[in-house]
């Protein structure tokens, strides 16, 4: 049997007198590509920040890769190979998509100080290194044209394919998305499913994906897991999701 790429195990997460997460236990495998849906409030966004050391879980485990990360902090955890996308884009306004997706990959890598200020040795391979990471995903994802523009300046739908290339710039084994699809158009969405699928397939890296829109996650996703208050109520195929009355009753009510 492989190991998991990532595995939550019995994981819990209480704010004060709220619990918001309570014992969720799933698995991403390699190359998997995972949905990760539920109502509003289900504590989805929570599992992702408790997965990539934003929170402390309260009890559990993640595993990723078959080493324990829990309570690593992010940038540990970024090292290790893990990538996320947010919400709210969260590109560097001042910096030019380019160098933005440049930076994706200096997240990945490690640089002494003295090498960063004189750009020499290590820091030099590594900008070289960037440069080569951003150029391939910049042209893949189809920025090409936009590369030198200001990241801000670019619409909302690219402003996001331009996080999903800094993301795969890190050249991680997961990538976990959280609301790819937020204020997007129906033709954005549909161009952000194909460029999902064709990253994921290109780049080797499991996808762990959380967003509202359906049609979106149903038609890139190999697998569903959906979370209601905090707990894990269902996890299959998008088909047998769609029928499972548990999930039913959370979207619609009894």
């Amino acid at each position: 049997m492989t190991t998991p790429v990532l595995a939550v195990a019995n994981l819990s997460v209480r704010f004060g007198g709220l619990r918001a997460v309570s014992d969720v236990n799933f698995t991403v495998e390699e190359n998997e590509i995972v949905g990760l849906i539920g109502p509003n409030g289900a504590g989805k966004t929570t599992i992702f920040n408790a997965i990539f050391g934003m929170i402390g879980p309260t009890s559990g485990h993640v595993l990723f890769r078959g080493r324990d990360i829990t309570g690593l902090p992010p940038e540990r955890i970024a090292q290790r190979g893990m990538s996320r996308t947010f919400q709210n884009v969260r590109l560097f306004g001042e910096l030019s998509v380019r160098e933005n997706v440049m930076m994706g990959a200096y997240g990945a890598g490690r640089c002494g100080i003295i090498a960063s200020i004189a750009r020499v040795g290590r820091h030099r391979r590594l900008e070289q290194l960037a440069a080569e990471r951003a150029d391939h995903w910049i042209a893949r994802l189809g920025l090409s044209a936009h590369a030198g523009m200001l990241a801000t300046a670019l619409p909302l739908g690219l402003q996001r394919v331009a996080e999903v290339a800094r993301a795969l710039a890190s050249e991680p084994r997961l990538m976990l998305l959280d609301e790819p699809a937020a204020g997007l158009n129906e033709i954005e969405k549909g161009k952000l499913g194909e460029l999902l699928s064709t990253a994921a397939a290109e780049s080797g890296c499991a996808l762990l994906l959380v967003d509202h829109d359906m049609q979106l996650v149903m038609g890139v996703v190999g697998r569903v897991i959906v979370v209601d208050f905090g707990r894990k109520i269902a996890d299959g195929s998008p088909a047998e999701v769609a029928c499972d009355p548990a999930v039913i009753e959370a979207y619609l009510g009894a």
